[in-house]
């Protein structure tokens, strides 16, 4: 397998882009910074990746919905305000975007919700179809651009291609925040009832420009980066899962808090999508 890396230019250019926090002093890339090798140690090949070139999303990497897809979903265990639907997905200019809109929009379930947004997954086109692409153990990394708007949960995350959670892993969101986002492993605890640990990271200005967010989940180990430096860790046997995962990237609305008066839209722009595996 060709292995697609940034140039050494490129790749020292990206980083003093990023990396405020290593001293470069550089504003957040407001254009995607070019992919880099995986920041964690060791031995990598990549199995996956998308860069979004062209001006259609690729179908054979993604679906617009969850695997309960029937002409558009939501995550109704979080009482979200969207119905997602296709048309809020969107590539072209080197980039994908996820669009929310305060729109009134009937959902096959049955219920109408105040909004519609865009959410891609390597999961299922229905609930009896095969997930393209799952992924057990590896480096997860996307270049994101949150929206700077309130009520917003931009995430990037794993999702067991079981369908059942938990086990779930929260690769970075923008949980009722766009200046700290939130990194998160749940599973289920000896009592059955769902347990979390998570970290946090900021401030900073996320929605001012890209940032690559990035999980290396091993075996024995979790460890989550932020513009290729390590901010939260986790070793503790009960929290790492080991069964296949989905890759999602969504823009849910209204969760932990409806967007304030005013705010009628709001877009997710995503670079690259990378994983890689030893």
């Amino acid at each position: 397998m060709t292995v697609r890396r940034a140039r050494p230019a490129l790749r020292a250019l990206a980083a003093c882009l990023l990396a405020v926090a290593a001293g470069c002093g550089a504003p957040a890339a407001t254009t995607a910074p070019a992919p880099p090798a995986p920041a964690a140690p060791g031995h990598w090949h990549q199995v996956f990746a998308d860069d979004f070139g062209g001006s259609r999303l690729d179908p054979a990497k993604w679906t617009t919905c969850y695997d309960w897809n029937r002409g558009g979903c939501t995550n109704s265990t979080n009482h979200e305000l969207q119905w997602y639907l296709p048309g809020q997905v969107t590539v072209g200019g080197g980039k994908l975007t996820l669009t929310a809109q305060r729109r009134t929009t009937k959902g096959t379930d049955g219920h109408t919700y105040p909004w519609t947004s865009g959410m891609v997954s390597t999961g299922r086109d229905s609930w009896n179809a095969t997930p393209r692409s799952t992924f057990t153990y590896g480096y997860f990394a996307a270049a994101v651009r949150i929206p700077s708007q309130g009520g917003m949960l931009p995430a990037f995350w794993l999702m067991p291609a079981s369908r059942h959670t938990p086990p779930e892993l929260d690769v970075a969101e923008g949980l009722g925040s766009t200046s700290t986002v939130r990194m998160t492993t749940h599973w289920k605890g000896h009592d059955g009832t769902e347990q979390s640990a998570a970290g946090h990271y900021g401030p900073v200005d996320f929605p001012a420009g890209y940032h690559v967010f990035a999980l290396d989940w091993e075996p024995t180990s979790l460890t989550w980066y932020v513009d290729g430096t390590p901010r939260f860790r986790v070793t503790s046997a009960q929290q790492i899962p080991h069964v296949p995962m989905e890759v999602l990237l969504t823009l849910a609305v209204g969760y932990p808090s409806p967007p304030p008066p005013g705010v009628d839209s709001a877009a997710m722009s995503v670079g690259w999508v990378d994983v890689w595996q030893h």
